[in-house]
């Protein structure tokens, strides 16, 4: 089957202009911003909120260019429901566009009880047509556009602010993929699409131990949901090491062939005084894939428990590498994701590279389905060239 539509809205190349002003004088000034540091917020509608630095450039000649630093501030990804909700007929409450909005600020980031720290120099609006991105990549904006305040006429400082910025938005096609059950039943993984679903992969669950194996079965309660394993993560002092080491799945085509192999290399043992596997010594899984008739190692995935505080309560941290290739055999590791996952309402396990890549006005992500592959800037350099823009969600 075809891969599912998604489509990557991505915004770069951020720089600011503004006048010399004189500088104010008095203990209540405030924050001069030909002076500080500045800042951008970044929203596409209701996602989460991102935020990174505006150089400030000299303001001698305003008609100058930034320089091409290729830089990428904030990258959004939609789904087809994402596209469906801001691409359908607006309605009486909801003005169904995407509009990228953007907020300068002068001063450093941070929030002081939940408000921006900086002071606001200006906003500017983009309206996004993503119908048109699903097929071919488009440039909404590239270049300079004036800022200022909401019903307010342009200062002599924020009237003639300029922000340089270049938003894309391209086609991200992606294959969606299901357990046919729970996963420690060894289902079928399935090939989702729409309303369609098509085998792709079987995978099979298995112990060094059959006694390990029924011990197992006799503590795992099927009617339970699939993330209560998350809540009781590192709490049993009672569980056996039949539990924390031995554990491996292997996944192969339909034409049973292995592509992928993980394997529990280090047990999740709670520390020392404590009932909880800790960040200092993480349980960890390998991950290899078969390779001149040998399974070579591609990966490692080290999970621990993290300690909440208040309500929030504890979280599931995790870090992902990947492995390249050196004379030990065992690879030495680059991380390329690192976050946690709420145990009481789980979330989500994401490896996102496309901050790795350089921002530029063109081309397809080279691991995409139909990528081209065809991007500069010394991409060549990043040991993992082959992986440049690659996403991966998992709900856990």
């Amino acid at each position: 089957m075809d891969p599912c539509p998604f489509v990557r809205v991505l915004v770069g190349n951020l720089a600011l202009k503004m006048p010399v002003a004189p500088r104010p004088a008095g203990a209540g000034a405030g924050v001069h911003p030909t002076t500080s540091p500045c800042y951008c917020t970044i929203r596409l509608n209701k996602l989460p909120l991102q935020s990174a630095a505006a150089p400030l450039l000299p303001s001698d000649d305003m008609t100058q260019g930034p320089a091409a630093t290729g830089a990428l501030a904030a990258a959004f990804h939609l789904s087809k429901a994402d596209l469906d909700r801001v691409t359908a007929k607006p309605s009486l409450f909801v003005a169904r566009s995407a509009r990228l909005k953007v907020a300068v600020y002068a001063g450093r980031r941070g929030t002081t009880c939940g408000v921006n720290s900086g002071r606001l120099l200006g906003k500017v609006v983009i309206p996004l047509d993503l119908k048109t991105a699903v097929g071919k990549p488009i440039v909404f904006h590239s270049g300079w556009v004036p800022i200022n305040k909401r019903g307010r006429k342009a200062s002599a400082v924020s009237g003639s602010a300029q922000l340089n910025l270049t938003v894309r938005a391209e086609p991200d096609p992606r294959f969606v993929f299901q357990f046919d059950g729970e996963p420690e039943c060894s289902p079928q993984v399935l090939q989702v699409q729409g309303g369609m679903m098509q085998p792709m992969f079987t995978c099979k669950f298995s112990c060094r131990s059959n006694s390990d194996l029924r011990s197992r079965s006799m503590h795992s309660d099927p009617g339970s949901g699939g993330r209560n394993w998350l809540m009781s993560f590192g709490s049993d002092r009672e569980r056996a090491g039949k539990e924390r080491k031995g554990w491996s799945v292997t996944v192969h085509d339909l034409s049973g062939s292995p592509v992928a192999l993980a394997s529990m290399v280090t047990p999740f043992v709670a520390s020392p005084g404590s009932d909880r596997v800790s960040r200092s010594n993480p349980g960890a899984w390998l991950v290899l894939r078969p390779g001149d008739g040998t399974w070579k190692p591609w990966g490692r995935l080290e999970c621990w428990r993290e300690r909440g505080a208040g309500a929030a309560g504890d979280s599931l941290g995790y870090r992902f590498e990947l492995l390249i290739p050196d004379p030990t055999g065992m690879g030495v590791g680059v991380s390329v994701a690192e976050s946690n996952v709420p145990t009481s309402r789980g979330g989500r396990f994401v490896i996102d590279l496309t901050a790795a890549q350089p921002f530029g006005r063109s081309g397809s992500p080279g691991c995409s389905p139909r990528g081209s592959g065809d991007f500069s800037g010394g991409y060549g350099l990043w040991p993992f060239g082959s992986y440049r823009g690659f996403v991966m969600s998992a709900a856990v």
